[in-house]
């Protein structure tokens, strides 16, 4: 960690922010609800509309931002990001409050397209997809420390509070883009044309169905994780609470391993990522009745599964060397469409299943995922022989 510059930090910072902006909303549901007068459900729209203006908003602040350095793009959706939580915090009506998680979702999907550009110029060639893990770290640390102390704020001094402290760590994290972050190579090289041209590809669009259907079977299985810890594996609240944090860790484990295996082999260790996860669910079925073994297999699960994504995320930039705003951008919507998609699968097997089948219905999107990738894969090669045979043809 020592050898990673101080201006990567900042978009950790960043990262931790967003992070808790999207997931502290999940544990004051009831707090948000009571106090705007809305139903429970009403206040989970919250949840819903925020996922939502994440998949649509990223690639729209792209192609309007598309002119400006990339340093000046971070810190303006740092700025949104920030403004939109204080309005958050000052929202006196329940549309108002839905109006500042739009705006503020709207920094968040090209935060981390644009931040992972960012974060892999500034390191050697060798670490940048790690670095790109460890910007996404302050994600899945958020998760850990972030979440429980926003919630526990907002619990002791209203939610509005959560919101405040949110805005401010954000003009943190402005405050550190501008004064560490380097002026040079933060240029775009691309024109508007040649980004949107890369919408053509077909590569790319396999590529984001491999981030939506690898990653959906992540959500679909997690959505659930609480009724499935205290109906299968009769845990009380607080032993479900603990196996969560137990998560947590797993996950930033995880991701900081993803970085690490993208830098060594992308491809192979992404195959070999989806193939030993649709296995684990397989030994989950199983598993997930006893106590100890689940608490060891939920952090198996986060190790597993968010490994995956600085491996999808650098892949996409790879694949689209010649518009990597977009789709960097455009793979953090689909992994967020991933996610709803996940949760919807998920809700259809709960809704006719027993909930421990889940952990047999779930890996059918990774299974797409691995199939796709194969399909991709075969292509790549097809076309490297190809092209080797055409150029020992033209030698001789």
């Amino acid at each position: 960690m020592k050898t990673y510059p101080l201006s990567l930090w900042t978009l950790v910072i960043g990262a931790f922010a967003i992070g808790m902006t999207e997931f502290v909303i999940m544990g004051l549901l009831p707090n948000v609800a009571s106090d705007l007068h809305v139903s429970t459900a009403a206040a989970g729209q919250l949840i819903t509309g925020y996922a939502l203006s994440v998949a649509i908003g990223g690639p729209l602040i792209v192609i309007a931002t598309y002119k400006m350095a990339r340093k000046s793009v971070l810190m303006l959706l740092m700025g949104i990001f920030s403004v939109g939580n204080l309005f958050a915090a000052l929202s006196v009506n329940y549309g108002l409050l839905m109006l500042s998680r739009v705006v503020t979702a709207l920094a968040h999907g090209s935060f981390f397209g644009l931040g992972a550009i960012m974060a892999a110029s500034l390191v050697p060639k060798n670490k940048q997809a790690s670095a790109m893990a460890l910007m996404f770290s302050g994600l899945t640390v958020a998760n850990i420390v972030g979440v429980p102390f926003g919630t526990l704020i907002g619990q002791r001094l209203g939610w509005r509070a959560s919101f405040l402290i949110i805005s401010i760590i954000g003009l943190i994290a402005v405050a550190g883009l501008f004064l560490l972050v380097p002026k040079q190579g933060n240029k775009q090289k691309t024109s508007l044309f040649t980004e949107l041209a890369i919408l053509k590809s077909g590569r790319l669009w396999i590529t984001l169905l491999i981030s939506l259907f690898s990653f959906g079977s992540v959500f679909a299985f997690f959505t659930y994780i609480t009724p499935v810890l205290r109906e299968v594996t009769h845990f009380s609240d607080q032993a479900v609470d603990i196996t969560l944090v137990v998560f947590g860790i797993g996950v930033t484990v995880g991701n900081l391993i993803g970085g690490k295996l993208a830098d060594w082999k992308m491809n192979q260790s992404l195959v070999g990522l989806l193939i030993i996860l649709l296995l684990f669910f397989i030994v989950l079925f199983f598993v997930q009745p006893f106590a100890l073994p689940m608490i060891l297999a939920v952090f198996i699960f986060g190790v597993l599964a968010f490994s995956q994504g600085p491996i999808l995320q650098y892949r996409s930039m790879l694949l689209s060397k010649d518009a990597p705003m977009l789709s960097s951008t455009l793979n953090q919507s689909a992994m967020n469409v991933g996610n709803a998609t996940g949760a919807f699968v998920g809700g259809i097997s709960v809704n006719f299943l027993p909930i421990k089948f889940l952990s047999l219905t779930a890996p059918l999107l990774s299974l797409i995922g691995l199939v796709l990738l194969f399909i991709q894969l075969y292509g790549i090669n097809k076309v490297k022989k190809s092209s080797s045979l055409a150029s020992a043809s033209t030698k001789a």
